[in-house]
C-alpha cells in the first residue's frame, strides 16, 4: 500500500507534527510512505525521515495549476493508493479524487476551534465530503459535527497520538529557577488565550517569586502577539520569556515543571500528550478532548477563569508529592493510550477499506 499525507505548511503545530509522524511511522508498516506540503516549508523539515518519499508543490494561490500539474504527476508516478489529507488541504486532494477515482480520500479534520463550530465556514468542504473515503475527527465534537454536516458515509473518531520520534534538534534552553518552570507549548494565536495565563502567573508569582512561566510555539506578528508583548510591558513582568516555535520540544519540556494550556477552544492537542509523553504534570482547561486525555491525573479547570488556573499552578508548586503523582500516571496513561501503537490497527483498517 502506498499512502502520502497531506499537509498546507510544515510550521510546527499540532495537524503538522501529526501530517509527519505519521508518514514516519507509518514506513515500516506499509509499502511505502509519502509526504507531501502545498504551501510553506518550515521546521519540522529537519524531522522527516529520509526514507519518506518527499514533495514540496509551493503553491501560491487556491487555483494554482503548475502546482496542480506537479501534485497529479507525483502521484501517478509513485503510484499512490491512499492520499490521507490533514485539515485544509483537502481541496486538491479532492480534485485527484476526482480525476482518479480508484484513489482512497481520507480527510483528517484536525479542527481546533470545536467549541464554536457554529462559527465554522465549511461550504467547500461540504461539497469536497462526498468524494471522501472517510473522515477522521480528533474528538468527539467534531465526528459529531461531521456525521451531521457534511456528506461522507464513514466518520471515526481516532486519538492523536505522540512519539518522541516527533521532533528534532533546537539549541534553546529554558531559563529561570528549576523546579519552578511553568511552560506552555502553543502557537500563538487567540484560541490559545494566552492572556487568561498571563493573568494566572501573575497570581502564582505573588505567592511564589522563583516561578517563571515559558512559551513555545509560532509567532506571528499580528495584533494578537501585540497585546501579550504589551501586557508584559505594562504590568513589569519579566519572568514571561517567548521563544517562538522549536523542533526538540520534548526535551525543553523535560526541563520544565508543570505543563499548562490556557485555551478557550481545542480539538486534542498535542501538546498536552507532549507534556505527558514528558513526564509533567499538567494544568489545562476543560476544551476538547482534554478532560478525556487528562482522567484524573492533572488539573482541569473552567476557561477564561485566570483566578483558578493560578490555584491549580500553585497546587502542584505546594504539594510536590502529589505533583509527581500525577506526572508519573498521566505519563503512563499517554504511553498507553495515546501511543501510535495504540492506533496502528485503526488507521490501517481505515486506508485498507
Amino acid at each position: 500500500m502506498q499512502v502520502m499525507q497531506l499537509i498546507d505548511s510544515l510550521h510546527p503545530g499540532g495537524a503538522e507534527r501529526m501530517a509527519v509522524t505519521f508518514a514516519n511511522k507509518l514506513s515500516s508498516h506499509i509499502d511505502k510512505s509519502f509526504l507531501c506540503v502545498s504551501r510553506e516549508e518550515g521546521l519540522l523539515n529537519s524531522t522527516i525521515d529520509k526514507e519518506i518519499g518527499y514533495c514540496f508543490l509551493n503553491k501560491k494561490s487556491t487555483l494554482d495549476l503548475a502546482a496542480f500539474r506537479k501534485l497529479l504527476g507525483f502521484i501517478k508516478k509513485n503510484r499512490i493508493e491512499v492520499i490521507h489529507a490533514h485539515s485544509s488541504s483537502f481541496f486538491y486532494a479532492t480534485l485527484i479524487k476526482i480525476l482518479k477515482p480508484n484513489t482512497r480520500l481520507i480527510w483528517h479534520d484536525h479542527y481546533g476551534n470545536s467549541e464554536m463550530l457554529g462559527e465554522r465556514k465549511y461550504g467547500i468542504l461540504k461539497w469536497s465530503s462526498r468524494f471522501f473515503s472517510a473522515i477522521i475527527s480528533v474528538n468527539e465534537i467534531l465526528k459529531d459535527w461531521a456525521i451531521e454536516n457534511l456528506k461522507c458515509k464513514k466518520v471515526v473518531f481516532l486519538n492523536n497520538f505522540v512519539s518522541e520520534s516527533m521532533t528534532g534538534d533546537s539549541n534553546v534552553i529554558l531559563g529561570g529557577t528549576e523546579g519552578f518552570r511553568i511552560v506552555c507549548l502553543a502557537n500563538l494565536r487567540p484560541q490559545k488565550d494566552h492572556l487568561n495565563l498571563f493573568k494566572a502567573f501573575q497570581l502564582v508569582k505573588e505567592e511564589y517569586p522563583l516561578a517563571s512561566l515559558h512559551l513555545i510555539g509560532k509567532i506571528n506578528n499580528d495584533p494578537y502577539y501585540d497585546s501579550l508583548v504589551s501586557f508584559i510591558s505594562e504590568n513589569n513582568i519579566d519572568a514571561i520569556n517567548l521563544y517562538g516555535a522549536q523542533n526538540d520540544v520534548i526535551k525543553l519540556l523535560k526541563t520544565a515543571s508543570i505543563g499548562a494550556l490556557s485555551s478557550k477552544s481545542e480539538g486534542l492537542p498535542v501538546s498536552l500528550l507532549e507534556y505527558g509523553l514528558a513526564g509533567l504534570p499538567v494544568v489545562c482547561t476543560n476544551v476538547g478532548q482534554c478532560k478525556e486525555v487528562v482522567n484524573n491525573y492533572g488539573k482541569i479547570v473552567p476557561p477564561n477563569n485566570y483566578r483558578v488556573l493560578a490555584e491549580a499552578i500553585m497546587y502542584y508548586f505546594s504539594d510536590p508529592k502529589s505533583k509527581e503523582a500525577d506526572a508519573s500516571d498521566f505519563s503512563k496513561r499517554i504511553g498507553t493510550l495515546y501511543s501510535f501503537e495504540s492506533i496502528l490497527p485503526l488507521i490501517l483498517d481505515i486506508y485498507q477499506k
